[in-house]
């Protein structure tokens, strides 16, 4: 290979990897992908974290400003080394990057910036993977997990007259504080966390008008209640009946959440846990109820398209906002990555996961490709061991 890897010096492994000529590639440095490096560490499997980005945790480092983890530090930790105290319960985005660069070093993970995996295909042998990379790379692994993360791809819907909208419009992941936008009238199209959360940010930093664009009212839940986190709650109800959880959620949040209906965000007519399974996962309030109560954040209806420089509500209504901020969602991005073996669901997500590899594709394990009620974070640290286990059961 081109470029030899890096890797980071502190406290010694309690299992010094084997030296093999096909190691284990890991593609992605962010926390899943530097829990499954790890993990497989400690099972004497050489991993190496092969990462597009000139650091680690690189998503992480896009998010916007205000972001923090709506899962605890407790439970937000990967295997191996805790999150700090001094974070706090609810870690800030900037503590996040701190704790990844920790953990890299921490232990003395193989990791090559700067180097993305375009197409991974089997071995003329059958007996691996190989990886084509930038640069003309072409690297041969025993196994390959895929850790790309479950935001990869910015998605923006195919709206009727998107391209020729003269005004300022950014897909969220382009937003990362609210000074640009004080004082001027800003729509914000989709209201997962989000859209939630920029809509908040957006009030309290001092735009003079803030619309967020809704097309299927969500679940909101607080993040804590009386001191104890929705997280544990999704823990707990992790495993269980979706309608058993449908049933307790639907009490639960009545008590603890307003009735929002007068303000454009009426309770949802389908179950949370029914919803999470579908891909949405409910909104943790940062301080998006208050806001449309008091009138500060205006819920409209959805976005259709774009017309003579205005924007097409569903409901008919036309507005001429400043700037339009689309928080609406990512796709995985797989497609050129494995879309070739077959080992991708119509949704465009791998259709095993975790410890499993798929039929066809014997030694391909993917990793962080859902979004659990009980934390993403947790479920990565999780699935590391697991995925650990069955590559140096399979491919010592």
């Amino acid at each position: 290979m081109a470029d030899s890897p890096s890797t980071a010096a502190a406290s010694a492994p309690t299992t010094t990897p084997e030296r093999t000529d096909r190691p284990v590639y890991v593609v992605g440095g962010g926390p899943g992908g530097l829990a499954v490096a790890h993990a497989l560490r400690a099972r004497g499997v050489r991993a190496v974290v092969l990462e597009r980005a000139d650091h680690v945790g690189a998503s992480w480092r896009g998010h916007y400003d205000r972001l923090r983890l709506h899962t605890t530090r407790r439970l937000s930790a990967l295997p191996g080394l805790p999150m700090p105290r001094r974070f706090g319960r609810w870690v800030a985005r900037d503590d996040v990057v701190r704790y990844l660069e920790k953990y890299a070093e921490h232990h003395e993970l193989e990791i090559v910036t700067g180097v993305e995996v375009s197409r991974v295909e089997r071995t003329a042998d059958g007996t691996g993977w190989l990886l084509h990379a930038t640069g003309g790379r072409e690297l041969t692994g025993a196994a390959v997990v895929v850790a790309t993360g479950y935001n990869h791809t910015p998605r923006l819907p195919d709206w009727p007259g998107l391209d020729a909208y003269p005004r300022e419009l950014r897909h969220a992941c382009e937003y990362r504080s609210p000074g640009p936008y004080a004082g001027r009238d800003v729509l914000v199209v989709g209201v997962g966390n989000t859209g939630a959360e920029i809509a908040v940010d957006l009030v309290e930093g001092g735009a003079a008008r803030v619309r967020l664009a809704v097309r299927t009212a969500p679940h909101i839940l607080r993040r804590s209640t009386a001191g104890w986190p929705a997280q544990y709650t999704g823990v707990l109800c992790r495993r269980l009946p979706v309608a058993l959880v449908d049933r307790l959620a639907g009490p639960l949040t009545r008590l603890s959440v307003p009735d929002l209906s007068a303000h454009g965000l009426p309770r949802p007519d389908t179950g949370l846990y029914s919803r999470v399974r579908e891909g949405s996962i409910p909104v943790q309030d940062v301080g998006l109820i208050d806001a449309v109560r008091a009138g500060r954040v205006e819920i409209v209806a959805a976005v259709e398209g774009f017309e003579d420089g205005e924007v097409v509500l569903a409901d008919g209504e036309r507005v001429q906002p400043d700037a339009v901020i689309a928080a609406t969602g990512y796709s995985r991005g797989l497609e050129p990555l494995v879309g070739h073996l077959g080992v991708l669901a119509p949704d465009g997500r791998p259709a095993v996961r975790g410890p499993r590899t798929p039929a066809g594709a014997p030694g391909l394990y993917f990793t962080g490709f859902t979004n659990p009620i009980s934390g993403m974070l947790r479920e990565l640290a999780r699935d590391a061991g697991r995925i650990a286990k069955a590559i140096a059961r399979t491919h010592r």
